[in-house]
């Protein structure tokens, strides 16, 4: 267009050095442990962290780490997937549906529900732990998977943002059409607003498998037996029983299990990303 030139935004040098040195502390950790995994136990120790050292040992390493112990990774990894599968897919469904429903429909009392998610949202689920273990133990859950799942069942951060989402990502007009036009609440709900919904129930997902695979203190204090345990627990039990007088440093598969208990996590953020899309109700409404 005749008239129109276009300014580039100017750069600021202090903007850019604070976010360059932000970004090589965030991935600096995540350098160190690619690089120690390749190293033995007594490498680990004596070698330069940020480079390679000795024989490429990434390989043998791996193998001990589903191996040792009778292989009681392997047992940890599965209960860490039962643990993510049904409490955070739950979770990311209760959430929904909730949400959905505190956004589209108005009813006596909603304004309370909202102080009361709100009130949630505000409490550490530390300060809850105990309380909740004190209540399963009346009940005979502690020692048991439901002590994970159940718990995390409950997530007020993603009813809250499912509830703000929705509220915005689905028209009112669209769902009073699609009344008009005879389908139901049901149907309206899994065949129009779901699809709607699609990034945020993504973003709630994300939220919830990251909170659920890395919880820890929740097990800590509810799990005593080493086949229920979580990855989390299980390699610290292993870095503690390493640590102790007479113990055989196990150090190097501290980290190499470290490593493939980041790789699902990395993996589904990567699968689930591309879901994230907005505009997807453009066009919906008719004139």
């Amino acid at each position: 267009m005749a008239g129109y030139s276009y300014h580039r935004p100017r750069k600021s040098i202090t903007l850019t050095v604070l976010v360059g040195a932000l970004i090589v502390y965030s991935i600096l950790p995540l350098v160190w442990m690619l690089f120690s995994i390749t190293k033995t136990q007594g490498e680990l120790l004596s070698s330069f962290g940020l480079w390679f050292s000795g024989p490429f040992a990434l390989f043998a390493n791996l193998q001990e780490v589903v191996t040792h112990d009778d292989g009681i990774f392997v047992r940890w990894f599965a209960n860490t997937l039962v643990y993510v599968l049904v409490g955070a897919g739950g979770a990311t469904i209760l959430a929904t549906a909730a949400g959905y429903g505190l956004a589209k429909y108005r009813f006596r009392g909603r304004n309370a529900v909202f102080a009361t998610i709100l009130g949630a949202i505000a409490v550490p689920g530390t300060a809850l732990a105990v309380p909740t273990f004190l209540l399963f133990s009346q009940v005979g859950l502690t020692n048991t998977m439901w002590a994970i799942i159940l718990p995390s069942l409950v997530s007020p951060f993603g009813l809250y943002l499912m509830w703000v989402f929705a509220a915005e990502a689905v028209p009112t007009e669209l769902l009073e059409a699609a009344r008009v036009d005879g389908a139901g609440e049901w149907r309206t709900f899994f065949t129009i607003s779901l699809r709607l919904l699609a990034p945020g129930i993504v973003t709630v997902a994300l939220f919830a498998i990251v909170a659920t695979w890395n919880n820890y203190f929740l097990p800590l204090i509810m799990l005593n037996d080493p086949n229920l345990y979580p990855l989390t627990l299980g390699l610290y039990q292993w870095l503690a029983d390493a640590s102790g007088i007479g113990a055989k440093p196990v150090f190097n598969l501290v980290i190499t299990g470290s490593f493939l208990t980041i790789v699902p996590i990395v993996v589904a953020f990567l699968f689930l990303q591309r879901y994230w899309q907005s505009g997807l109700s453009a066009g919906g409404v008719k004139a």
